[in-house]
């Protein structure tokens, strides 16, 4: 049948489908963004029925959105869904879901499953002529284990689709704030001629869970801080910090910026990583919820050289940043959860308050628990001493959620599937991208090896290993918390 539009949410059943992806599909369907005679396919080995499997998304959809749950915007959504089991080795299950998704020409193929899946199902889906000109796929973070793994799927995912028809996820990519960077960075005319090593000192970014691993321990003792979420999310936003202005919003021109800034990267090797990179694992502490385990309590006191926490001093080689360091750090079972850029300006070239030590602006921008921007200056208190003038620091504040308050905090991945059901690829990454920044990690990883740089313990509750806060001071800086 000519024109019919499809998705195809492979790993249907996992903890991503059912909390991010499906309740993202619904907001939109809501909102009258999926085209008319969409369905929603959800694929799984999981053995339930299709009616026992809405039942189960739809306990999900209402408990992720609250009081912004309708039961009629549920019953037009859930007219979409359908299930079908299957085994992701099996080409007979996959020859199933084609008879389910009845000659529908415009898919989009959303792999939610484990990266080590990525393979087989693009070419289950190319044998199986589901991989048909009209078709896309998708694929969640992190592509590969290291850039050897990363290129054999890159390879099977080409051999059944064209670059233009990959779109490779990084869910932060689809937050307002991070896609506001952009908007702050070039639709305001003072901030260029300052976004340079002249004016900026240092640069932070942070991502901190206060949650452990919970029932990921398989997945994440195989992968790590550094893979998990250096790889990918801290890379992404170093990018776009970083970037040189596009010419212009296309999404290749964006893309060719960030890999320019990739590239840039000074590599850190066995000689480096001592000096340059921290690596911790959480020990049993205390957080919100009372005692929590260490990492290796979790499964039992099974032993593991996985990292839960990772601090890196990276540096970009070319003439905007040369000597301005960039920090980058994440971990499990912080004090906080927070994701943040931190933007340090340098101090002003003379002071003419001499009875002031004056606080350099500073640029915070957080994502994550609240979407907010505020830039620190220094102002004049109110007041009639004689003594000259006395300065305070003081913020100015945008703050998403108080600017725009009739309006819902997005899910990331609801922009994302936008996006991916047009075709529009700026909020995704490129091969090159991933590839270029697989190859700046494992220098990394290699560099542990070779020098045996075993995670060092912290306290459930803290931010993490003494030796990160070493990792700035020696620079003369200190993390922002």
């Amino acid at each position: 049948m000519a024109g019919k539009k499809a998705v195809v949410i492979f790993g249907a059943t996992g903890d991503l489908a059912q909390k991010m992806l499906y309740p993202s599909l619904y907001f939109l369907d809501a909102e009258g963004h999926l085209p008319e005679g969409l369905t929603v396919t959800g694929f799984a080995r999981t053995d339930i029925g299709e009616a026992d499997f809405i039942a189960h998304t739809h306990a999900a959809v209402v408990e992720r959105a609250g009081k912004a749950f309708t039961e009629e915007a549920w019953k037009k959504f859930s007219a979409r869904l359908h299930y079908c089991k299957g085994d992701l080795d099996s080409e007979k299950d996959f020859r199933a879901l084609a008879k389910t998704l009845d000659g529908a020409d415009d898919c989009l193929y959303y792999l939610s499953t484990s990266p080590n899946f990525f393979g087989k199902i693009a070419r289950n889906l190319k044998a199986t002529g589901l991989a048909h000109p009209g078709a896309r796929v998708a694929v969640e973070k992190p592509i590969g284990h290291d850039l050897a793994s990363c290129r054999r799927i890159e390879e099977d995912l080409s051999e059944a689709f064209s670059e233009d028809r990959i779109f490779r996820v990084d869910h932060y990519l689809g937050k307002e704030t991070v896609q506001n960077l952009i908007a702050l960075r070039f639709a305001n005319a003072f901030f260029e001629p300052l976004w340079n090593k002249e004016s900026i000192e240092h640069v932070q970014i942070t991502v901190a869970e206060t949650i452990g691993v919970e029932r990921r321990w398989s997945y994440y003792d195989s992968y790590g801080a550094l893979r998990d979420v250096v790889q990918n999310h801290l890379l992404q936003l170093l990018c776009l910090v970083a970037m040189e202005p596009p010419a212009s919003l296309d999404p290749d021109v964006v893309r060719d910026e960030k890999v320019k800034v990739l590239h840039s990267l000074r590599r850190i090797g066995s000689d480096e990583v001592e000096r340059e990179t921290v690596r911790g694992q959480y020990r049993k502490g205390f957080s919100d919820e009372g005692t929590v385990p260490g990492y290796c309590e979790e499964t039992g006191g099974a032993a593991s050289e996985t990292e839960t926490f990772v601090a890196v001093a990276a540096h970009i080689d070319n003439w905007r940043w040369a000597g301005v360091p960039f920090y980058l750090r994440t971990g499990k079972r912080m004090p906080i959860r927070s994701t943040e850029i931190v933007v340090q300006f340098r101090q002003v070239p003379h002071s003419i308050f001499p009875h002031h030590d004056l606080i350099a602006n500073r640029l915070t921008i957080r994502l994550q628990p609240e979407e907010e921007i505020s830039l620190q200056l220094m102002n004049k208190t109110p007041s009639l001493d004689r003594g000259g003038m006395r300065l305070k620091p003081l913020s100015l504040d945008l703050s998403l959620s108080d600017a725009f308050k009739r309006q819902r905090r997005r899910i990331a991945y609801e922009r994302l599937f936008l996006e991916a059901l047009e075709g529009n690829r700026i909020l995704f990454v490129r091969r090159d991208e991933v590839e270029a920044a697989w190859k700046w990690i494992d220098a990394i990883i290699g560099g542990w090896k070779e020098r045996d740089m075993k995670p060092l313990p912290y306290t459930a509750g803290t931010w993490g290993p003494s030796s990160a806060f070493a990792l700035t001071e020696r620079n003369g800086h200190s993390w922002y918390e």
